[in-house]
């Protein structure tokens, strides 16, 4: 009998864990120019995300230094000093009750 079958089976898959996009400050700073608008939409059709439905999170890794308005569900703390450092604005979008419920 295969292995997987003998050992026994424990926990579960949570259906309802949170999915995370996760792009780091130098992928933007190489695709985009000062004073761009960088959403998730915008991510997705220059291709550096594959979907844009999940939730996007901006990583702190390498430098920036454009003047960016970088929209995002959520920033690590280096990422957003790293932005603001820069000039640039780091936004937080929230889900509305209605998106979250549907």
């Amino acid at each position: 009998m295969p292995l997987q079958r003998r050992l026994p089976k424990r926990g579960f898959t949570n259906i309802f864990k949170k999915q995370w996009v996760e792009i780091s400050l130098a992928k933007i700073e190489e695709n985009f120019n000062s004073g761009d608008d960088v959403t998730p939409e915008i991510l997705h059709q220059r291709g550096l995300i594959k979907k844009a439905k999940h939730d996007l999170v901006i990583l702190g890794n390498g430098g920036i230094s454009k003047k960016l308005n970088i929209s995002a569900h959520r920033f690590t703390k280096t990422a957003k000093d790293k932005i603001e450092a820069a000039g640039g604005t780091a936004t937080a979008i929230t889900r509305a009750a209605a998106e979250v419920a549907e």
